[in-house]
């Protein structure tokens, strides 16, 4: 589902509004009760800027999934380099450090619209493709460790991470549902014991 790019800066600036005032909007009030007059009020847009970038809503959630999956990966930085278990360690610390901050534990805005649009035919695939593209981060390092032939050469790099995943993810879930920053660390920790028991 293609949208429109931005041919100036300013047109990259009137776009970039409007996606992070839809994103803003649905991470509160869901895709559902986002309404395009809402993200016009709150960027500012008029409503053929919107349709120049965007010929319908769902490309403009679209756009907003590929928002949110820039954001969450530039919270943990030390996913995109993974090359040991220390920096894997490392990688927990900083999904943690995102949920010690003032307002956390905070909702997975991924887990938010998953929720909302698991069974929608068209925007399902796009939401599990930003999970996928985030697990790929993963199976890399854990193919890293692998080759240096610090990790069972029987493993498969793909299920670790598809499993590290769920436990982050349920983590996430419990921990914003409860407040309780201890349903995400004890999630991390179970999936780093899990990742250890394929150790070399």
């Amino acid at each position: 589902m293609e949208t429109q790019a931005a041919s100036t800066p300013r047109g990259k600036r009137t776009r970039d509004t409007i996606v992070d005032a839809a994103a803003a909007l649905m991470y509160v009030d869901g895709v559902a009760g986002t309404s395009v007059d809402k993200v016009l009020a709150a960027s500012g847009a008029g409503k053929s800027q919107m349709y120049h970038y965007f010929k319908n809503k769902e490309q403009l959630v679209a756009a907003v999934i590929d928002r949110y999956l820039e954001q969450i990966l530039g919270n943990q930085p030390a996913i995109f380099t993974l090359a040991s278990w220390a920096d894997l360690e490392t990688w927990t610390e900083q999904l943690l450090d995102v949920h010690r901050r003032a307002g956390g534990p905070i909702a997975c805005p991924l887990g938010n619209l998953a929720g909302e649009v698991g069974d929608n035919p068209k925007l399902a695939p796009l939401v599990d493709q930003a999970y996928r593209t985030w697990e790929s981060h993963l199976v890399r390092g854990l193919a890293a460790l692998q080759d240096k032939g610090e990790l069972d050469p029987g493993a498969d790099p793909a299920r670790l991470a598809q499993a590290a995943m769920t436990s982050v993810q349920g983590g996430l879930l419990l921990a914003h549902i409860r407040q309780d920053l201890t349903a995400l660390e004890d999630a991390l920790g179970i999936a780093l014991t899990y990742l250890r028991g394929f150790k070399r």
